[in-house]
């Protein structure tokens, strides 16, 4: 069973027991993710497909926050040829690891 769900803007494919890492989300660590935050837009239950418009009426999503920290750093070169324009920045983004307990339907 598999679930397409939207947190925090973006859309992301579920399973149980597994984890993702999403934009950072208030809570605290071990805190459960609040229903509202979670649109469940798609399940497959064992090839029974259930597509939402926009979302799927009585799918839950139970997820945990497992911790909160800062993603790869991401470097941005800007250069402009023949000018000596350089310009160098550096980028971290926050992220929250969260672990799906469970997909209800």
């Amino acid at each position: 069973m598999y679930a397409i769900v939207e947190i925090a803007g973006q859309q992301f494919k579920i399973q149980k027991g597994r984890h993702i890492y999403t934009h950072r989300l208030e809570g605290d660590v071990d805190a459960v993710l609040a229903s509202d935050k979670v649109k469940v837009l798609l399940v497959d239950n064992e090839g029974s497909i259930t597509v939402g418009a926009p979302t799927v009426a009585g799918a839950t999503v139970s997820a945990k926050i497992l911790e909160h920290l800062k993603g790869e750093k991401v470097i941005i070169f800007k250069k402009k040829r023949r000018k000596g324009y350089k310009k160098k920045n550096g980028h971290r983004q926050y992220l929250t690891k969260v672990m799906i307990e469970d997909i209800t339907l």
